[in-house]
């Protein structure tokens, strides 16, 4: 069936959910691949049909369950996710596009609600269903949180070597831009804000609001403003840069957002975490 035409979401995904969910409480319980620690990984995705199957195929052995959020997508991405052999995975659908950060959002409450209160140091990662983010990167993002060393772990990409070739000139600029302004507005030295590679702590994850979190773009920005404005402990690791064949959904209209959450994240930690 996979192999062939197109399946209808409405045939194949609440059975992979049910199935799924099912068989990923059951291997929590007996695993903890790195260092004791569970490790979820939440992959957003909209309209990745091209990539999601590599996305997946590729995850590291120690991750004890995978969370796809498929934000709306009018392509094959549910049903792509859905033919990868995986008894660790959960697949969650948005009706209707909602944005990255609701993406994310959606996959951190799921992971919530699949891991047991107490563990502090349980890791939830993101990584995009584009490709973009190297899964042999995914154990040092991870370690600082599993190890209690960090909260929230960002990678970092202006660490690489060649990384201005790698992501051209229009975008290291961008990302270099808000970095600095982000930095002035939490008070912390962040090198990559922009960065969608991360590993947030359980304790941290019950501590934000996520309900509150910015649902699209500028989302890294604001759960960083959250995060300094709790004094939680944000680290930032060098992950590789990797562009292929996906494109940007980032547009221009998604620039102001951005300058106001950043400008909010300001505000926020003067007044002490109070929105």
């Amino acid at each position: 069936m996979c192999h062939g035409g197109a399946i209808g979401v409405e045939a194949v995904f609440p059975k992979v959910l049910y199935r799924s969910r099912q068989r990923a409480t059951a291997t929590l319980e007996i695993l903890g691949l790195l260092e004791g620690s569970s490790i979820i990984v939440i992959v957003p995705a909209f309209e990745e049909q091209d990539h999601i199957a590599r996305v997946l195929e590729t995850m590291p052995a120690f991750v004890d369950m995978i969370v796809v959020v498929d934000d709306g997508s009018r392509d094959a991405t549910t049903e792509r996710a859905a033919c990868v052999p995986h008894v660790r995975t959960v697949l969650v659908k948005h009706e209707e596009r909602r944005g990255v950060g609701a993406a994310i959002v959606t996959g951190y409450k799921e992971a919530l609600a699949l891991t047991e209160p107490g563990r502090k140091t349980d890791a939830f990662c993101i990584m995009a269903g584009d490709g973009q983010m190297h899964p042999e990167d995914l154990e040092s993002v991870a370690l600082p949180v599993v190890r209690g060393e960090a909260d929230y772990v960002k990678g970092d990409r202006f660490q690489f070597c060649g990384v201005r070739r790698a992501m051209g000139w229009s975008r290291w600029i961008g990302g270099q831009v808000f970095s600095r302004l982000t930095s002035l507005a939490i008070g912390q030295s962040i090198s990559d804000s922009q960065c969608g590679y991360t590993a947030l702590s359980r304790n941290a994850a019950m501590s934000l609001d996520l309900s509150g979190l910015w649902p699209s773009f500028g989302y890294p920005n604001d759960i960083l403003g959250q995060l300094a404005a709790r004094r939680f402990r944000v680290r930032e690791v060098p992950v590789a840069p990797i562009y292929g064949s996906e494109q940007s959904k980032l547009r221009l209209r998604h620039l102001p957002p951005i300058f106001y959450l950043i400008a909010r994240a300001a505000v926020r930690r003067r007044r002490g975490g109070r929105a």
